[in-house]
């Protein structure tokens, strides 16, 4: 799978599934300030990356993740990883 489309299925993911503004989604955008992504949503999220893209999501390795293109990064990193 190539980067491009990871991100476009995560953006596509974020907008479904946790109902995120499109206008919203950009790589600079901050998860819990810009995208309003609270505690309960990253549960959501790690179930839905998981669940998407086959791999498991670590809370500690997303200690780090602060903005949309970290976050593009890291399951980008994983994706290839598998």
């Amino acid at each position: 799978m190539q980067n491009e489309e990871i991100i476009k299925r995560i953006n596509q993911l974020l907008i479904e599934e946790i109902e995120i503004d499109e206008a919203q989604i950009s790589p600079a955008a901050d998860l819990k300030k810009d995208l309003g992504i609270d505690s309960l949503d990253f549960v959501d999220l790690f179930v839905i990356i998981e669940n998407n893209f086959g791999f498991k999501m670590k809370a500690e390795e997303m200690s780090d993740i602060k903005k949309l293109d970290d976050f593009y990064t890291y399951v980008i990193r994983r994706v290839h990883s598998n």
